[in-house]
């Protein structure tokens, strides 16, 4: 019901002007679900035109217009959510239980939040002298190309859309060519709400391609990406020459650091939750666990067992705790990491490389996987970008210690550290070089589902990741 084919410009469905496709596949059997465009320069200079021609409209709309609008989609998105659930699910391999309950949850929320923000914000801040009086206008940038991942499609798609929109900006948005379907359900929903043609532009394809062209128009303004750390480098050279406004929120080696005091059954929880939340596939993901030393053999038996009981199955099960990864591409570089572990002396304390027998042949899945026994200085799992089911697990003694190797690493995203001191707990936050520490709490989607609980974290400001607040105003 809520899906049509093909790109979507100015309020309409069309094909890419090339006539090339692309297959969509379920990562559940390998069977294709449908066809979408394989856009080219050609099609993006045509949706970016049609966002361009839309903004003075929209930027001359009244801030309660634009809420409204927000909120309706809002509603529609409610009114849809178990229909694009499925969506979401069939089309990344994410379990349809996480996806009724964490994706299309907080894609609803994305729009209602940023209605009520933009409605007490009016964008004007003034600043008294004694013979003057100074303001800001913060203004609407024009048009804004919103770059989104394959793991938590619509979820992440609505975090760009929503802001960009209440602010007054258009969009031209290229969603992952391996999950395409919710962003042309949300379209359908545009169109259904009353949305003015133009201000919101959808163009599937690949990165190399319709991608590149987006970040290097000269008439998009923003660029917004989510996704890998090598493609954001080139979404970085590419936006860099003509001094666009850029956001990136790209990898993460997140480190789970348990001291000994921790409660084992507690710390088991953790760290399987962090490592193995949607399939692995989330950049907070702790696929890095450190242990001190005295917990360390008791942690790393209950683990294992504990990993072992994740059910793997198709991801419509409510059973299913692991589903199939995104695409087949990523099922073997995921399996490849494996391969590298054993080579460099890793132990394979839960699941590893075979095949996960009683599922289809043709889907992408991998046993959910613990190993220990790794250099966490030099081994590619321990240090590289996995993001998939695969966590390793090394022995600590010191605070020292800990901080050092947490610190050793390009991904300075988030940790989370389990202590009962608070004075642990504040010392080595304090000093870990990430941009979240989350304390005796995991990091792996819980401040998306549960957004009002009390976390304890501290933000630093020298991250090596990038900031995720996208600014869609200049002032």
């Amino acid at each position: 019901m809520l899906f049509k084919n093909g790109n979507f410009i100015n309020g309409k469905f069309v094909a890419a002007q090339s006539g090339k496709v692309l297959n969509n596949i379920n990562p559940a059997t390998g069977d294709i679900i449908c066809q979408l465009p394989r856009s080219s320069d050609e099609d993006v200079d045509f949706a970016v035109d049609s966002a361009l021609s839309a903004f003075p409209g929209w930027k001359s709309t009244s801030i309660e217009a634009r809420a409204s609008l927000l909120d309706r989609i809002g509603d529609l998105l409610e009114k849809y959510s178990e229909e694009l659930a499925v969506m979401e699910s069939e089309d990344s391999g994410k379990t349809l239980v996480m996806a009724k309950a964490v994706d299309i949850p907080r894609a609803i929320a994305n729009f209602r939040f940023f209605a009520g923000a933009i409605r007490h914000d009016s964008g004007l801040h003034t600043f008294h002298m004694d013979s003057a009086v100074n303001y800001t206008s913060r203004e609407p940038l024009g048009v804004a190309g919103l770059i989104t991942p394959w793991n938590l499609p619509l979820y992440l798609l609505s975090w760009k859309v929503a802001p960009a929109l209440a602010c007054g900006n258009t969009v031209v948005c290229k969603p992952s060519e391996i999950t395409p379907r919710t962003a042309n359900a949300l379209a359908v929903i545009f169109n259904e709400a009353g949305a003015p043609p133009g201000i919101f532009n959808v163009v599937h394809g690949l990165g190399g391609e319709c991608g590149n062209r987006l970040v290097s128009h000269p008439s998009v303004r923003l660029v917004s990406f989510t996704g890998g750390t090598a493609t954001g480098a080139l979404v970085a050279s590419s936006s860099a020459p003509l001094f666009k406004r850029l956001s990136l929120e790209l990898g993460g080696k997140n480190a789970t650091v348990i001291f000994s005091d921790t409660p084992l059954g507690q710390a088991v929880e953790a760290a399987k939750r962090a490592g193995f939340t949607n399939n692995g596939q989330v950049c907070l993901c702790g696929s890095r666990v450190f242990v001190q030393r005295p917990l360390y053999d008791a942690f790393l038996e209950a683990f294992g067992e504990a990993v072992k009981g994740l059910v793997v199955g198709h991801p419509s099960l409510s059973s299913t705790d692991v589903g199939p990864l995104s695409s087949a591409q990523h099922k073997e570089k995921v399996l490849s990491y494996i391969d590298s572990a054993l080579v460099e002396g890793g132990v394979i304390v839960a699941g590893g490389p075979g095949p996960v027998e009683g599922l289809p042949q043709g889907g992408f899945y991998v046993k959910p996987t613990v190993i220990s026994g790794l250099n966490a200085k030099t081994s590619r799992a321990a240090r590289e970008e996995v993001f998939g089911p695969l966590v390793t697990v090394h022995p600590f003694d010191s605070e020292a210690e800990v901080i050092e190797l947490v610190n050793d690493s390009k991904y300075g995203l988030c940790a989370n550290v389990w202590t009962k001191d608070v004075n642990t707990a504040l010392r080595v936050s304090k000093n870990l070089s990430v941009g979240i520490v989350w304390v005796s709490e995991c990091a792996a989607l819980l401040c998306f589902i549960y957004p009002h609980s009390i976390t304890y974290f501290l933000h630093r400001a020298h991250s090596h990741t990038p900031s995720t607040h996208t600014h869609y105003a200049q002032g």
